[in-house]
């Protein structure tokens, strides 16, 4: 199946938010992201794929936290390179990683507090961006408790808190909803779509059913290279009765995987 990305299809001049143009990034010796061809807007973006896939690696080159080895990637109009001054690109970024570190003795809002000031959030706005960050994750009531007390599911709230305290333009969420229960999901893909207005988000996730819920985009990859973009609905529609999974977004999701891997285009 050939893939048709937006990069392809729109005007040259269109200012994305996040462009890739054969990416090449590695994880240690191995190249994780291989030739990756990618434009990503304003909106929420689901990233899917097998375990493998080089989705992880993806969300830290956008990031910033790991450097191309090849190709070219912008974010928020910057090139991210060896030679790139990246304070201005992490200012507007968020970013949870699928595991990320914290000082257990902190409570949830001066985690979230530190968080706000190394992203150089001006003194005067902090308070009111954490405790709008934390109420927006539904960790009101948990402030002020320490990280260490937490649950999982809580400190993953606090994590996505962190994460949107600077209102960033550009986020991205590595399996967001480990730990979540199923009400929490719920609110957190109202979260979503709330942050999509305004925002480039991209998360990466194994729940298909949460890409279709929340997400206005998909993106789909396979062995470091794009093997979809569509909308929801054009996910749906690439399965069968015949192709594996439980919901009509699993058997879509498995039909583009399977002819993928067996060379098959349409």
């Amino acid at each position: 199946m050939r893939v048709v990305s937006a990069a392809e299809t729109a005007p040259t001049t269109h200012p994305w938010v996040v462009q890739a143009d054969g990416l090449r990034v590695r994880a240690g010796r191995h190249l994780a992201v291989d030739g990756l061809d990618l434009a990503l807007d304003t909106g929420v973006h689901g990233l899917l794929g097998p375990n493998g896939a080089g989705k992880t690696t993806l969300m830290r080159s956008l990031a910033t936290v790991v450097k191309p080895a090849g190709g070219r990637l912008t974010v928020l109009g910057e090139s991210v390179d060896a030679r790139a001054d990246l304070r201005r690109v992490r200012r507007g970024l968020g970013y949870l990683p699928q595991q990320f570190g914290f000082y257990p003795r902190f409570t949830v809002r001066e985690f979230v507090e530190y968080m706000a000031w190394l992203k150089e959030v001006p003194k005067s706005a902090v308070p009111g961006a954490v405790q709008r960050a934390i109420e927006r994750v539904g960790l009101a009531a948990k402030a002020d408790a320490r990280m260490k007390t937490l649950s999982g599911g809580m400190l993953r709230r606090a994590g996505i808190a962190q994460a949107i305290v600077n209102d960033p333009a550009v986020l991205l969420l590595d399996e967001p909803t480990v730990g979540l229960d199923p009400e929490q999901r719920v609110d957190f893909r109202a979260l979503l779509r709330e942050l999509g207005v305004d925002s480039c988000v991209l998360v990466s996730t194994h729940l298909v059913e949460d890409v279709v819920a929340a997400c206005t985009d998909v993106v789909m990859m396979h062995e470091g290279r794009l093997v979809f973009q569509g909308a929801p609905d054009d996910l749906v529609a690439e399965g069968g009765q015949g192709d594996a999974g439980d919901s009509p977004a699993e058997r879509g999701y498995s039909a583009i995987l399977r002819r993928h891997r067996a060379g098959v285009t349409r």
